[in-house]
């Protein structure tokens, strides 16, 4: 597969009218490769997603698709001239057509429309259904023809705006897989925008995190996890708190939990107080350990149980042990620290002992 860059977003500043939701964006997408867009609401990322698509004008910077550019601060090329490809959160299908009918409406004049669309309807595993009518298929079904409806026609990129939002959980999980299966069998770059960060996960190989305007992080989803650059991407990417600590050495920190010594080095002068970043994979269960910790929350996982814990000093962490040892609310634990890793940020502002973080878990 090449790995040229299909997508490049370049100092860009986009918006609504006047105002200015995203600024100094940049970055870039890699032919075949399935990117998204991931924050809360109103952060900027579906303000991106329309100034690719051409819906928007952008304010400052440029957008090329290969080597064309596409939009700049004096030019937007029209959204129908720019090969790419949309899936709407609503699905947008025209309900007076068939399935095969709205597949093919993007190809209408295309001399081999027919082979088209019956290769459209196996991809996506509705062969049998292309008589059909939309309001005759369930919503995963539906999503399955907006994306074939989109495909059909080969563009060179492919956009979605919050796909699977309208669907229940467990469907949403199982489509998200079935999607990148798709894109990847036709090599077809992609854009996905979510506020879902298991979907995020699932179906793209690059995750930009999003925080009022600005794009903190494009990367991996592994990376975002385990190398977050910002400690907002620290807390909106996974569980995990902060806990306050102080440098000893650039790879040493001592904590309320004992010296964390990591594979990372800081530069910050020896004494420097900085919170440590805890994900629940870094707390075990160590029954010899004289750290003990209270357990104030839990939620049943299946093979594993999410567990709150609050340290002495009132500071919470959230550990996962496995399912098949089951301990009771109000019990006292022995934890160690298994990390081989070490995130830390300069301390910001102070930490009161009793309450949690912004970016705890969900509440258990």
């Amino acid at each position: 597969m090449r790995h040229e860059p299909l997508l490049l977003l370049r100092d860009l500043a986009c918006g609504y009218g006047a105002q200015r939701v995203v600024q100094n964006l940049n970055l870039h997408l890699n032919r075949g490769d399935i990117g998204c867009l991931l924050g809360p609401s109103g952060c900027g990322k579906t303000t991106t997603l329309r100034a690719i698509a051409g819906f928007e004008p952008v304010h400052q910077g440029e957008i090329r698709l290969g080597e064309t550019v596409i939009s700049r601060a004096d030019f937007t090329l029209a959204p129908e001239k720019r090969r790419i490809g949309m899936v709407f959160q609503d699905y947008a299908l025209f309900p007076h057509l068939t399935v095969a009918e709205n597949i093919a409406f993007g190809i209408r004049k295309h001399p081999e429309r027919q082979r088209i669309v019956e290769e459209m309807l196996e991809l996506v595993h509705l062969a049998a259904l292309g008589r059909r009518y939309p309001h005759e298929l369930s919503g995963g079904q539906q999503q399955r023809v907006a994306l074939a409806r989109a495909l059909a026609p080969e563009p060179e990129l492919l956009l979605l705006d919050e796909p699977f939002s309208n669907l229940d959980v467990e469907l949403r999980r199982r489509l998200s897989h079935e999607v990148r299966d798709i894109l990847k069998a036709r090599g077809t770059s992609a854009i996905l925008v979510t506020h879902d960060q298991e979907e995020a996960f699932a179906v793209s190989d690059q995750v930009g995190v999003f925080h009022d305007g600005r794009l903190e992080q494009w990367d991996t989803p592994f990376n975002l996890y385990h190398e977050p650059l910002t400690p907002f991407v620290a807390s909106f990417i996974g569980q995990g708190y902060f806990i306050r600590g102080q440098l000893i050495d650039p790879e040493t920190v001592q904590t309320e939990l004992g010296v964390i010594h990591g594979n990372r080095a800081y530069t910050w002068p020896a004494g420097s107080s900085v919170d440590v970043l805890l994900r629940p994979d870094d707390i075990v269960y160590s029954p010899e350990s004289p750290l003990r910790a209270l357990i104030i929350g839990k939620t049943f996982l299946g093979a594993s149980t999410l567990y709150r814990l609050q340290l002495p000093t009132g500071n919470q962490l959230v550990t996962i042990f496995a399912s098949h040892d089951d301990y009771l609310t109000g019990q006292e634990v022995g934890i160690a620290i298994a990390a081989d890793h070490l995130v830390v940020f300069p301390a910001q502002g102070s930490i009161d002992a009793r309450q949690t973080l912004p970016f705890a878990a969900a509440p258990l």
